[in-house]
């Protein structure tokens, strides 16, 4: 029998047994990490636990012990919850009513996406001092390619993501979940097998066995739509579509099946990116009163668009095209996008575009949503140069640099546009509850 190298997760200890130790024989820690294929794997997926709850936990230790849930008004959804909350069935993006009767004792917390985003760069700063290749999908998980970099770190990728989840851990006070693989498919499935403040190993050898008795939803992109297809059709585990001819596969779905006989094997020649940035960033409030009115609409707008400029900002972005998300009462859903000539992240230049998209959408409609949001996003050097702007439009831009200036020293509530004036002191009508739309 071969001996099967292992890791001490506390200690980073590292061996080869037959048998590895059930606890450390250093430190005496339990967590003990043992695979065939340990050391050799290289492709990670990193997904921080609950990332806005343990930030919240982490700065409010009364929170510790307590269900919480990250989400805000009586009509938004569940930005996320802690671990205890999910026990009762509290999940991501369940409307908040249903949260509340699932899980009465609670603690609800609006989100706070300046202190989730500061956090997160901090996270990208130490995994970009493992590896340089590294493609963020959102606010709280990338993938990870530590290929090559044993030399400089002079230990294997499986030992240096164990230390990394424990700097995260020491330093940042939250912690992480690691896949580990020998593709991105397969790490992102396996960052889910050990949570919370685990580390999962998927082998090249074990692949294909691991997979076949999982179900088709376990497939990245295979949404509740195709799921009910394919289960028409005959197929429920991936075992199924293992099993079954390449060419029938395309011949029903097309590129679609194709890609799902390579997926069934654990096939997946995807490269980590570091091109794979974010694609969109948004900022949405849900009403706890469905509005019609364009003023009051606009209104909410402009809220929206400065806390979506604040997030551009603190992430030194641009966007080219502006988005207008609305939706009705009846839960219908309208998107509307205009391209701009010159990248920005002004706030006052993101609401001037999306106003003049919400003025199309006034029929009478009442709507329980209202969102902005940019795509074609690039790095803010040398974007909103005042030299290309319309006078009115540099006057503009001019003063809202002169109210950042303010808001970076006596907070943002020192300077507030006089449109935003009466909706601070009058009840309010909306709930914010954004959410993180980066992709």
């Amino acid at each position: 029998m071969a001996a099967v190298p292992f890791l001490c997760r506390d200690c980073m200890a590292t061996g080869a047994a037959e048998t590895p130790p059930s606890r450390c024989r250093l430190c005496g820690s339990p967590r003990i990490l043992a695979h065939p294929e340990l050391f050799t794997l290289s492709i990670a997926h990193v997904d921080c636990d609950a990332f806005y709850a343990s930030i919240e936990k982490r700065d409010d230790p009364s929170l510790v012990d307590r269900p919480l849930i990250i989400g805000g008004g009586t009509r938004g959804v569940v930005s996320t919850c802690c671990y205890i909350a999910r026990q009762s069935g509290v999940r991501s993006a369940m409307p908040m009513f249903t949260a509340k009767k699932l899980c009465p004792e609670a603690v609800i917390i609006r989100p706070n996406m300046a202190k989730y985003v500061g956090v997160s760069r901090q996270v990208r700063a130490l995994m970009d001092a493992l590896t340089p290749l590294v493609e963020p999908l959102s606010i709280d998980e990338a993938f990870l390619d530590l290929s090559g970099t044993e030399a400089l770190h002079k230990a294997p990728p499986a030992v240096v993501l164990a230390r990394f989840a424990k700097q995260v851990e020491t330093e940042l006070g939250i912690t992480i979940s690691v896949g580990l693989s020998h593709n991105k498919f397969l790490a992102k499935i396996a960052s889910d097998l050990d949570k919370p403040r685990g580390i999962a190993v998927i082998g090249k050898a074990e692949t294909v066995d691991f997979l076949a008795p999982r179900p088709i939803s376990l497939i990245y992109g295979v949404g509740k739509v195709f799921s009910e297809t394919l289960r028409k059709d005959g197929f429920t585990t991936i075992r199924q579509l293992q099993n079954h001819p390449l060419k029938d596969l395309v011949r029903r779905y097309g590129d679609s099946g194709a890609r799902l006989s390579r997926l069934s094997r654990g096939e997946d020649s995807r490269p980590v990116s570091i091109d794979g940035e974010m694609k969109s960033v948004s900022s949405e409030t849900t009403f706890n009163t469905d509005l019609s009115d364009f003023e009051a609409l606009s209104t909410e707008l402009l809220a929206q668009s400065e806390r979506l400029s604040e997030r551009l900002k603190a992430k030194g972005l641009v966007g080219d095209t502006v988005h207008l998300k609305l939706k009705s009462a009846g839960f219908r859903l309208r998107t509307r996008a205009r391209a701009l000539m010159i990248p920005t992240q002004l706030a006052n230049v993101l609401y001037e575009h999306g106003v003049q998209l919400l003025a199309r959408e006034i029929d009478g409609t009442a709507f329980r949503l209202i969102g902005i949001g940019v795509t074609g996003l690039e790095p803010a050097s040398g974007s909103d140069p005042t030299d290309l702007l319309e006078p009115a439009i540099a006057r503009k831009a001019a003063a809202e640099r002169a109210m950042d200036r303010v808001r970076s020293r006596f907070g943002t509530d020192a300077v507030v546009r006089g449109k935003l004036y009466g909706r601070q002191t009058r009840p309010k009508t909306a709930e914010n509850t954004e959410r993180t739309d980066e992709k």
